[in-house]
């Protein structure tokens, strides 16, 4: 293989992800809610918004620790790893822009697969006023993306580092303002690598911080789907809020594989 062609391959798609970020960033510096949306929520109880946060914080220590066996049972781990493999083995050998691409293009049929259990799961428990109990599927639907996108640039996903470090991407994933920044770059410090052990204490504070952002986003949307009736149009928001999230996934993950290239790991 020609070192100097995938070097320049690399450096253009390192690029191109640079102008994928900025785009993101530039969006969350820019991102404020609608006025009709701000005077609605102001409405909702206090209450209200604390409980959807400690549901949140439920649902993601749920499906971290005992949920993972149940979410390896809907996809074939084993083919996505010999799936990488491959793609890996066409990267040592040509190191070509299509090569690259073919991580990108092998994503989608299994990312809309997951739109579209997401849309059903979230339609189908507004229909019935059910906006709580929904997270713990929600949350499990979003960590079965991530997990199918770490396996498939190569990474794992059930080391106590990788989970911490997976939450503060979903973290950031919708955080919003100056914050994303700060939460960006966060997570880049530890591309391609650097993760350690959280503490007990760093995985609880980390686990809140990822609650309290997906609460604060999510409330509008997670309140008229607890109520019968109109709880359809919350829950259509779910397929809304999973390609948002998947979209940063995708691009963190990729970014972290093309660093861990670049140091010839």
């Amino acid at each position: 293989m020609d070192i100097r062609n995938e070097h320049r391959t690399l450096e253009k798609q390192l690029r191109a992800l640079a102008k994928q970020e900025d785009r993101l960033a530039r969006r969350a510096l820019q991102a404020a809610p609608p006025a009709w949306k701000s005077k609605l929520e102001e409405k909702i109880p206090a209450k209200a918004s604390a409980a959807l946060e400690t549901a949140f914080v439920k649902a993601f220590s749920l499906v971290f620790e005992k949920g993972t066996g149940v979410i390896e049972k809907s996809y074939d781990r084993q083919a996505i790893q010999t799936g990488f493999a491959l793609r890996q083995h066409a990267m040592q050998v040509r190191g070509s822009r299509q090569d690259y691409g073919a991580f990108r293009r092998e994503r989608r049929g299994p990312e809309t697969k997951n739109l579209l259990l997401t849309t059903a799961e979230g339609v189908g428990l507004g229909l019935l006023g059910i906006g709580l109990p929904d997270l713990v599927l929600f949350v499990g639907m979003l960590l079965k993306g991530v997990y199918e996108t770490a396996l498939h640039y190569g990474f794992s996903y059930d080391s106590p580092r990788e989970r911490y470090w997976i939450l503060q991407v979903l973290q950031t994933s919708l955080t919003k303002g100056e914050d994303w920044q700060t939460c960006h770059d966060k997570v880049c410090q530890v591309l391609p690598d650097g993760l350690c052990d959280p503490t007990p204490e760093q995985w609880k504070d980390q686990l809140d911080a990822a609650a309290r952002t997906f609460a604060l986003d999510m409330l509008l949307l997670k309140f008229i789907q607890g109520l019968p009736l109109v709880g359809v149009l919350g829950g259509a928001g779910n397929p809304v809020y999973y390609r948002r999230v998947m979209r940063y996934v995708q691009l963190i993950y990729s970014k972290r594989y093309l660093l861990q290239r670049q140091k010839g790991k």
